[in-house]
């Protein structure tokens, strides 16, 4: 027992009532889009393996094959001894495909944006404090970041770039260095960025763009790499993850090559961090050998989205401003959403309720995360199921 846990339990006892509680449910992945929990294999509609690589036979072959020849761990952070040649192989081959002069792997997403934003807010780099100009809706690393730099966020409403233009202008001749921080797909609205039209906002007012693409890469852009291309060489920085849709672990930050080598001597997230081991460095590299040739199934991909929504909107269920292959389904309160996710685990699907703080209050939903590995006809099972678990709501 801790000192704290009378606080604690006061804490967990609130979220309760609140319906907002979380716990930890242990799961077997199964394959083919389905996954094994309490003695039950369940259609799984919430996973981010967008393209089924988590399992693919090339990544794990590929995982094994690197364990082998490299040992088990990197042994050290990336600055002491732990830059293995194979690091600097995956970097290269992920700008290359890119289209940057360099890029630099991380340990997590969370860890890239929480660690990379403080770095480049640095006021001993800039002199002054930034202009830190955020999408509402960003993840919550990003916002985690901006609050460890220290720094006010200046926030436009989700996906407004408008309103971010007239807050840019509102600052014409303030000090600062401007930052425009967003993601190129929102992970809880399945939602896309206008990243042309940001690019150029970003160009007129003299602002850094720096791009969240952890659920666009794989998915979306020339050769599944990402939105970023569509900037027109003017996004500063990509971040993005192998965790989802290129089916391993791990982030990445892609850029000019000063910026990654300011970041080598500047980022506490990869200067204090043990390095990536081989096995997921093989799951890496094998994920960017395959995913420039999965044109179909990303199409394919998309294709089932486009049903999904269509499928809920005749139901009257809204889907936010979703186009991807993240499609929520919207119940409001928090309560709704958990009960509408117990009566599709009845009927074999997983589908994880969503609730705030991760979306704001009055949004709750669940979350339905299309996968190539899905077949049309788990699709029209998930379908007739939400059908009929909305009518007896």
């Amino acid at each position: 027992m801790s000192l704290l846990d009378p606080l604690f339990r006061q804490h967990l006892d609130r979220l309760d009532r609140r319906h907002t509680r979380r716990t930890l449910l242990p799961v077997r992945p199964e394959g083919a889009g389905r996954i094994r929990r309490g003695g039950r294999t369940l259609l799984n509609f919430s996973s981010n393996d967008y393209l089924g690589l988590a399992s693919h036979p090339l990544l794990v072959e590929r995982a094994g094959d690197w364990t082998r020849r490299w040992g088990a761990g990197a042994t050290a952070s990336r600055l002491v001894c732990g830059t293995l040649e194979l690091h600097a192989e995956v970097e290269a081959k992920l700008a290359r495909l890119k289209g940057t002069e360099a890029a630099l792997l991380f340990n997590s997403g969370w860890q890239a944006n929480a660690a990379v934003l403080p770095a480049l807010f640095d006021r001993e780099l800039l002199g002054v404090e930034a202009q830190v100009f955020t999408d509402r809706l960003n993840h919550a690393s990003l916002h985690h970041g901006c609050a460890a730099a220290g720094v006010r966020q200046i926030r436009f409403r989700h996906n407004d770039l408008d309103h971010l233009e007239t807050l840019l202008s509102q600052r014409t001749g303030e000090p600062g260095m401007r930052f425009i921080v967003t993601e190129s797909v929102f992970s809880m609205d399945g939602d896309r960025a206008d990243v042309p039209a940001l690019a150029a906002l970003a160009e007129r007012h003299g602002a850094f763009l720096f791009l969240d693409e952890a659920h666009a890469t794989g998915v979306l852009g020339p050769r599944g790499m990402g939105l970023a291309a569509l900037g027109g060489g003017r996004v500063d920085l990509a971040m993005g993850t192998f965790s989802k849709a290129l089916g391993g672990f791990g982030a990445y930050v892609a850029g000019s090559r000063e910026l990654c080598d300011y970041l080598v001597n500047r980022c506490g997230g990869l200067i204090y961090a043990t390095a990536l081991p081989p096995a997921v460095l093989g799951a890496m590299d094998a994920a960017l050998d395959l995913v420039p040739k999965l044109d179909a199934e990303r199409a394919r991909l998309q294709a089932m989205a486009e049903r999904l929504r269509t499928a809920l909107h005749g139901l009257g269920v809204a889907t936010a401003g979703s186009s991807t292959q993240i499609v929520p389904a919207i119940t409001g309160a928090e309560e709704d959403a958990l009960a509408l996710g117990r009566r599709l685990e009845e009927r074999g699907i997983l589908g994880i309720a969503i609730r705030p703080p991760t979306v704001p209050p009055g949004t709750s939903r669940l979350r339905f995360a299309l996968s190539a590995a899905h077949t049309d006809a788990d699709l029209e099972t998930l379908v007739s199921a939400v059908a009929d678990a909305w009518s007896r709501r």
